[in-house]
């Protein structure tokens, strides 16, 4: 989406009012109060211009809408009407007091108290299941925010003030969803390393989800899996490459609660329908989900934490996620469990999975290698494409990116050398939308494309043991032009010209030279001598390697 604009004001003036807590804490910490409090904002906001506009006295000033929600909520006779289609609509409600708005009028006239604002938390924690929990990483209380509850409450109050000036409402759905993501993107590049958890760059977000979505734009009800979907960035791509995006249902699950609180405001200031999210924050590898209907879908997307640790536990031979492999994936990598956790849960007919692994599931062997065989022997592995080193914020390893199918009718597969497709950036590589376009027509094609791209055959990879290391397959050796020999011996006598201009200036300059006693004079001689006959003999072996290491190779090539 080409940012207007609008939008782009928004995103800056978001970023800005990151200042008050960038000097305080790192990124990965102040993350989760700034999310929080635009969504509260957000909550907030949406919730006054609803009742403004039910009551029929809609207004484009915060203020306003909160007197006329103040008026009816306080009316013994609209009151309970009110707050039940509030629930009914909304799935929230917010005492007017406890408003975004509200609070900022206190913090402007200096009243303003943490507690206040902790109470908002709650209540709408409390008013339905879809928000449980959301706020529960936001310690307002923190030592972070300040040594003493004074400056806490100080510190609380200049964000809010920074965030009061922003129209959030007014930007709902997808712009302000995008913001969201903007935030969050900043986020990663502050904190480097920690962004992994929570964060798929969106070149590699855009390129997989239109690989899972290529021929199916149109489909109604599209069902996208994500078991480690961090803040929900690599899912929410399905809107904009799905032609029925308010159709589309989203299944995630993230281990880390703060992450997966993330991708649930994510998901609801990305305007996605309550009834089309289903996310869970559990271990994805230690206990299966999900495990009621529906358990297969139409495009699964992960990205997971690189060569993580989990139990490997023997009893996993017997869950039918990984039972029919053979072997688990090694305790110190669980790269494959992860993988193979994914397939299980693709649609047997037109499903289609896209994980982001490090090189080394190609090519590792022991039960890596046995995992990939029967993978390999099944058909699973569709494509294979090599991504450009440095273009994740927590590693700079260079990633594959593996397309996987069920019921496919044979066992080729598609390499792709992306590796170059990349323009430099200041502290990452950045694919652009043309790099995508070329890796995405390849795809599509499945043609041999020169130094680029080669379909493999099973017998082929059989040969290779079943090695799946990109270099295998594709070529992208450069041979070095050869240099003319005019070239050559031109470069050759300029050098020997300048040598010959040196020497001669070096021995006038020593000709001048005498010694200050008979005896100093005649060891001067002998020394000059000898010099003469060091630099000839030097000269000499400059000319006996040109000729082996220059003229020689080049007879040899132009013979060939």
């Amino acid at each position: 989406m080409e940012t207007t604009q609008t939008s782009q004001s928004l995103y800056q003036a978001l970023w800005n009012s990151a200042d008050v807590l960038r000097s305080k804490m790192d990124a990965n910490d102040y993350k989760s109060y700034l999310l929080g409090m635009v969504f509260y904002k957000y909550l907030s906001d949406k919730m006054l211009f609803f009742v403004a506009e039910t009551m029929e006295e809609e207004t484009d000033s915060l203020e306003a809408a909160l007197e006329v929600y103040r008026s009816y909520y306080e009316d013994a006779d609209t009151h309970e009407d009110l707050l039940s289609v509030m629930s009914d609509e909304l799935n929230y409600s917010i005492k007017p007091d406890l408003t975004f708005t509200a609070l900022v009028a206190r913090v402007n006239d200096g009243t303003f108290q943490l507690e206040d604002l902790a109470q908002g938390f709650r209540d709408i924690e409390q008013s339905d299941d879809l928000y449980e929990n959301l706020f529960e990483d936001i310690d307002l209380y923190s030592k972070k925010l300040g040594a003493t509850p004074q400056k806490q409450n100080q510190t609380v109050a200049a964000v809010m003030k920074e965030l009061a000036v922003l129209d959030v409402a007014g930007h709902a759905g997808d712009m302000l969803g995008d913001a969201y993501e903007y935030l969050i993107g900043q986020f990663a590049t502050d904190s480097g390393k920690k962004a992994g958890e929570f964060y798929t760059p969106q070149p590699v977000a855009k390129l997989m989800t239109q690989i899972a979505f290529l021929g199916r734009e149109d489909q109604q009800g599209f069902t996208l899996y994500d078991a480690t979907m961090g803040s929900g960035s690599l899912l929410l791509n399905a809107k904009k490459y799905s032609h029925k995006p308010q159709t589309v249902v989203y299944f995630g699950q993230e281990l880390n609660t703060s992450t997966y609180n993330l991708a649930r405001m994510n998901m609801i200031l990305h305007g996605v329908p309550v009834e089309n999210q289903f996310l869970h924050n559990a271990d994805t590898l230690d206990e299966d989900w999900p495990t009621q209907e529906p358990t297969n879908f139409d495009g699964v997307l992960m990205n997971p934490p690189y060569s993580a640790k989990w139990s490997a536990s023997s009893g996993f031979l017997n869950d039918p996620r990984f039972s029919p492999f053979g072997k688990l994936a090694p305790q110190s990598k669980a790269d494959f469990a992860f993988l193979l956790h994914g397939y299980y849960h693709l649609k047997q007919d037109n499903g289609v999975m896209a994980i982001v692994l490090p090189h080394g599931v190609l090519f590792r062997g022991n039960a890596e290698g046995t995992i990939r065989k029967a993978l390999l022997e099944e058909g699973a592995i569709d494509t294979v494409i090599g991504l450009p080193a440095n273009i994740f914020f927590n590693t700079s390893i260079p990633t594959t990116v593996i397309i996987l199918k069920k019921n496919r009718t044979n066992r080729d597969v598609y390499f792709i050398d992306a590796s170059k497709e990349f323009d430099k950036g200041k502290n990452q590589n950045i694919m652009t939308d043309a790099h995508i376009e070329k890796i995405l027509e390849a795809y599509k094609s499945r043609e041999e494309i020169d130094k680029f791209a080669h379909l493999a055959s099973y017998e082929e990879i059989v040969e290779n043991d079943y090695n799946l290391n990109i270099p295998r397959y594709v070529d992208t050796f450069e041979e070095e032009e050869v240099e003319p020999l005019t070239d050559i011996v031109s470069k050759i006598n300029e050098t020997n010209k300048a040598i010959q201009t040196q020497t001669a200036l070096l021995l006038e300059m020593l000709g001048q030279l005498h010694g200050t006693t008979p005896e100093a004079n005649v060891e001067l001689k002998e020394f000059l001598k000898n010099f003469k006959g060091w630099w000839s003999q030097l000269i000499r072996s400059y000319s006996a390697h040109f000729i082996n290491t220059i003229l020689f190779p080049y007879f040899l090539e132009t013979d060939r």
